[in-house]
């Protein structure tokens, strides 16, 4: 028998419409996490393999106009290029959230925000500690603060397939704010030598860009120019490029014009670009960032000696899992809010687990801290391979002790007695 649900529950089942949508989003994701998987296992075999130095070769191949100092290697243009993509979602995806979805009741879009905000102050005080009097070594703090929904959906498709929604839409939400902080992070912290001359003359097509889709402007011939131009400008300012994605995400309307039901320009926007990011730009960059060349077992072992590598594990391993997990706890016991009836704090437990899977914003911050292809920067790579395969290991342990459980769960979830095409339980 059900009990009643309290008045302020945590994690309780969003709207119909809303699960919906996040159902297409995270089967999207799940699919991008198995080619992110693919493309490091491609990456770490062929760099590792007798023929490295082709790889390393291939990542150093400029190409691009001189002029415009655009002759970038292929992975800074995968970095710095087709991440920008990737951040453009995350805008879009992050807008719909607090405009359109359910976070747009403020007392939903609490929890999320402040698990995100724990879930990066305590891996960076973890980096930090354990780096502690380390000179330079403290530019990296950042580096364990991001979760990678694609590889963190990727994992819970394999282990836990029947998690219940509530606790899937808390992961997305809690990872696309993550997202958020860590590029604002980017451009706050890892911003070097600003051109403030640039940086206004982005401005300008950023805003013709924003005049023309609040127009409803879809065509491609005009939005695809002034967006590469912010881009470009963005890139010259010395602001990581990837920031004018999240900016170009954040200037498109999520609304219609007419206020009428339907899909708005921004969820129009992101069907025909997350499959771009989820299929290539996330795993092309994948490729060219995971390639460590790591040097058998006792190279391994002289990467986790270093403290760098050290924090980064720890940082995900445990701060995240105690960042999110202990905000989430507290955020219940300061607002009296008690957990959904259907869910345990086990449950909340494995997915603050599971957010320390961190890959593509950890390895481009890592880039940032260190420069591409130094040899801290090679430890970063282990260091956050490591700490996500930890991760990832530790939260399928937890999360599949309760899989019955949420298999009950998911099948009561998908009881529609009358037949209307809503399950029962959200006509409640």
């Amino acid at each position: 028998m059900n009990r009643p649900r309290h008045s302020r529950s945590l994690l309780s089942r969003s709207s119909w419409p809303e699960a919906q949508r996040i159902g297409v989003v995270l089967r999207k994701e799940t699919v991008g996490g198995a080619l992110l998987l693919a493309a490091t296992v491609i990456a770490l075999v062929w760099a590792n393999s007798p023929v490295g130095d082709s790889y390393q070769r291939l990542s150093e191949t400029r190409v691009g106009p001189s002029a415009l100092h655009l002759d970038l290697t292929l992975a800074t243009w995968a970095a710095d290029g087709l991440l920008a993509i990737f951040f453009f979602v995350v805008g879009l995806e992050l807008k719909r959230e607090f405009v359109a979805g359910d976070l747009r009741d403020p007392r939903r879009a609490a929890l999320p925000v402040v698990a995100a905000m724990g879930g990066m102050v305590v891996p960076a005080l973890v980096f930090v500690a354990v780096n502690a009097g380390g000179g330079s070594a403290l530019r990296g703090w950042a580096i364990p603060t991001a979760t990678d929904i694609a590889f963190a959906l990727a994992v819970l498709a394999v282990v836990s397939s029947h998690l219940p929604t509530a606790l899937r839409t808390f992961l997305l939400t809690l990872a696309v704010v993550d997202d958020l902080l860590a590029v604002t992070i980017i451009a706050v912290f890892y911003t070097s030598d600003l051109q403030v001359g640039y940086l206004a003359a982005a401005l300008v097509p950023l805003a013709l860009f924003a005049v023309a889709v609040q127009r409803r402007i879809r065509s491609w011939w005009l939005l695809l120019p002034l967006a590469a131009v912010t881009w470009v400008l963005m890139h010259e300012s010395g602001v990581h490029a990837t920031v004018a994605g999240v900016l170009l995400g954040f200037a498109v309307p999520v609304l219609r014009r007419d206020g009428g039901e339907g899909i708005g320009l921004a969820e129009h926007f992101e069907h025909r670009v997350r499959p771009i990011s989820t299929i290539v730009a996330v795993p092309v960059f994948a490729f060219f960032a995971a390639g460590v060349a790591v040097g058998g077992l006792s190279g391994l072992s002289d990467a986790l000696r270093d403290p760098i590598a050290l924090g980064i594990v720890a940082g995900l391993v445990v701060g995240k899992t105690v960042g999110v997990f202990g905000t989430t706890a507290l955020f219940a016991r300061f607002t009296r809010a008690r957990l959904d009836d259907d869910l345990a704090w086990t449950d909340v437990f494995g997915v603050a687990v599971l957010a320390g899977i961190g890959f593509t914003v950890s390895l481009l911050i890592g880039d940032l801290a260190y420069g591409l292809g130094s040899d801290r920067d090679d430890h970063v790579k282990v260091g956050v391979l490591t700490g996500s395969l930890l991760a990832a290991l530790l939260a399928t342990v937890v999360l599949k002790r309760r899989d019955r459980v949420y298999a009950d769960i998911a099948a009561r979830e998908a009881v529609d007695a009358d037949g209307d095409g809503v399950p029962d339980v959200y006509d409640r």
